[in-house]
């Protein structure tokens, strides 16, 4: 076993936790119960203790919320404005996010234990910059002036999509809930907003901005509820234009399946992912063995894009596996209030143990336990960062997206033998690629079938850059301008012209 892991505390938050303010359904600007009356509980993950009891909207109150954004679409003023007012408008919802940074960093600490500390400086701050960015967008969409061959005038015009539904993961909430109503609202769509059973409470809260903002009734509503009846709802329904959707693979194949034999409404799908971090001779190996660190266990490993498997080239593999045992010494877990933590809990109970699960399948296929591999004593889904080395391509731990905190480390010989390896899996998110050789980099980077490549760096997230998967960790783009487009329709028309001097 390597070394200690060190442990925050996980007995009680550092700031106080703050009212649960909205725990209803968001429908035609309005917070309301759902029509059977029913709610969930929202858990703590680092309690185990009930946070608020949630209204479980289902198929029933879809219906009415895409009711409500179908009337918003066809008969309101969002799509109908000028694309400045729509941008004025969502400047304002962004200014009130960070108006509000210390409530939704807390809400996403304590319904998805996203750290505290880099929510209220870092990412709630960016969820508002992501808002401005698809502002600025707003009043630049427009179609083209086509130059024809024969006698006919050609423009084209460019249209929101329509009714959209957005279906987000439980992971990083605040992010997700940005990512894909920013765009659409710039593209003049409505939406249903279903937030995962897990973490409903900041899609709420930003819903409630939203109205203040002067985002119209009915242009954003949030049904809080279960996958296999609102978000399923969502999927299958005749009145919804377009589906967006992060998540696992087996999900995006349900909610494909629903859309295709419902009305062959437009999909968008951002999956699972097993994601190679290769390392070559060259690199920096002081430099690069904490950002792998990073790379595979940020947010507990519950992070599609992970670099959970780690092939290092023989050259320097001794000398990397002492400087990352190094680095997980100082790795803590504990309370996601807490300021020096860098890992709280998994989200709930069944992730809690379905990573545990995976940990023991790791051991029993013959794969060494380097260091970690337990739970935490006492209340609370946490277990240790855990590293494995001795992995082999044909293990279930580097074969499946856990989503938790393991590490699978595998040595390799050559370029091609990495690229063939990396591209060895069903997946194809992102990869990340360590070295100071040029040609190595450009020659890995046009070879791995992944929808992002980080050079010398990882999690390189950027409100211009896009991103989404290739084989099947699904297709379709968020972030960028790129994402604004799959909100869009492209109309062609034309007419005929008499007697023009010239075409």
């Amino acid at each position: 076993m390597g070394g200690e892991i060190r442990n925050g505390n996980v007995e009680k938050a550092t700031i106080s936790i703050p009212e649960i303010k909205f725990t209803k359904l968001f429908i035609n600007g309005e917070f309301v119960h759902s029509i059977s009356g029913k709610t969930f509980e929202s858990i703590d993950p680092r309690t185990e203790e009930v946070i608020a009891n949630v209204s479980e909207g289902d198929k029933e109150d879809v219906d009415l919320a895409v009711k409500v954004a179908r009337q918003a679409f066809d008969h309101g003023p969002w799509p109908r404005l000028p694309g400045c007012e729509r941008r004025r408008i969502m400047l304002k919802f962004a200014d009130l996010i960070d108006e509000n940074v210390e409530e939704l960093a807390a809400l996403d600490a304590l319904d998805a234990a996203n750290l505290y500390s880099l929510g209220k400086a870092k990412q709630i701050h960016d969820g508002a910059e992501l808002i401005r960015y698809y502002a600025g967008a707003a009043d630049k969409i427009h179609g083209t002036t086509l130059k024809m061959s024969r006698e006919l005038q050609g423009y084209t015009l460019v249209e929101p999509i329509g009714v959209v539904g957005h279906i987000i993961p439980w992971n990083f909430p605040t992010q997700m809930f940005v990512m894909k109503v920013g765009p659409a609202l710039a593209a003049g769509c409505t939406m249903v907003v279903k937030p995962a059973e897990q973490t409903p409470l900041s899609a709420l809260y930003y819903a409630h901005l939203a109205k203040q903002a002067g985002v119209p009734d009915g242009v954003i509503n949030v049904v809080t509820g279960y996958g296999s009846t609102a978000g399923a709802a969502i999927s299958s329904h005749m009145d919804i234009d377009m589906v967006s959707f992060t998540g696992s693979t087996e999900t995006g194949h349900r909610i494909m399946q629903g859309a295709a034999t419902s009305n062959l409404k437009a999909v968008s799908l951002e999956l699972g992912g097993k994601s190679p971090f290769i390392v070559f001779d060259d690199a920096d190996v002081d430099r690069v063995a904490p950002l792998a660190l990073v790379g595979c266990f940020f947010n507990q490993g519950q992070i599609c894009v992970a670099g959970s498997r780690i092939f290092i080239q023989e050259g320097i593999y001794d000398k990397f596996i002492a400087r990352l045992l190094e680095e997980v010494k100082t790795w803590v877990v504990g309370d996601p209030f807490d300021p020096n933590v860098n890992q709280g809990p998994q989200v709930d109970k069944k992730q809690y143990e379905k990573v545990l699960s995976y940990i023991e399948r790791g051991k029993k296929e013959g794969a060494t336990l380097l260091v970690g591999g337990k739970p935490l004593p006492g209340k609370g889904y946490y277990i240790e960062p855990t590293i494995f080395t001795n992995v082999t391509d044909d293990m279930t731990i580097a074969k499946e997206e856990i989503f938790g905190p393991v590490m699978s480390i595998m040595k390799f010989k050559s370029m091609e033998e990495a690229i063939k390896r990396a591209n060895g899996t069903k997946y194809g998110l992102a990869a990340g690629i360590m070295t100071n050789d040029l040609n190595i980099a450009n020659t890995v980077a046009r070879s791995v079938r992944a929808g992002a490549v980080w050079i010398n760096c990882y999690f390189a997230f950027d409100n211009d850059l896009p991103v989404g998967g290739y084989k099947m960790s699904g297709f379709g783009k968020d972030m960028g301008i790129e994402a604004l487009h799959k909100y869009l329709l492209t109309k062609s028309v034309a007419t005929p012209i008499f007697n023009s001097p010239w075409l």
